[in-house]
């Protein structure tokens, strides 16, 4: 299974590409996105848009993984997010492909065990997992990489217990 996860951001929007194959889990690709500064609002929403879906039909993962937004006390900082994630949301639904949103703290539960963890120690651990040599960079690269481990560890886990439960 193939999945793409994203960190949105107005500025920069990491993605992650994560295969698991037989239990093993590979980095396809990661980076970012960085939307041009000093461009107009829409613009730089359109590039997000276009950059989103030339990565889903470059990889051509089976789902998205995408940060689900939380309370932030800096509005214009949620708003700007918030428009980032709906860019990609969006763009996945358009290209037919499943949506999964999960919380920083599903994810660092997923990938370190600990829902507290520091930015650091969830790139450490999505090193480790994907037996790469440093952690992706930037940091929003690694936290999208992070998206999409939290994805195919809970998805084989549903499916475990939805095969238990019939």
């Amino acid at each position: 299974m193939r999945v793409i996860g994203i960190d949105p951001g107005f500025a920069t929007t990491g993605y992650g590409v994560v295969e698991r194959n037989e239990g093993r889990l590979t980095a396809v690709a990661h980076g970012a996105l960085r939307t041009p500064a000093g461009a107009p609002q829409a613009e730089r929403l359109a590039f997000l848009q276009t950059g989103i879906a030339d990565l889903l039909r470059r990889y051509d993962p089976e789902a998205v993984s995408v940060e689900r937004l939380f309370f932030n006390i800096n509005v214009r900082t949620a708003m700007a997010v918030g428009q980032a994630s709906g860019v990609a949301l969006a763009t996945a639904a358009t290209n037919s492909l499943p949506v999964f949103e999960y919380t920083p703290l599903e994810v660092k539960q997923a990938v370190v065990g600990v829902g507290n963890a520091t930015k650091q120690q969830v790139g450490a651990m999505v090193a480790s997992l994907l037996g790469l040599a440093r952690p992706p960079a930037p940091a929003d690269a690694a936290d999208a990489c992070a998206m999409a481990i939290c994805h195919l560890t809970r998805s084989r886990l549903r499916a475990a217990i939805d095969r238990a439960a019939t």
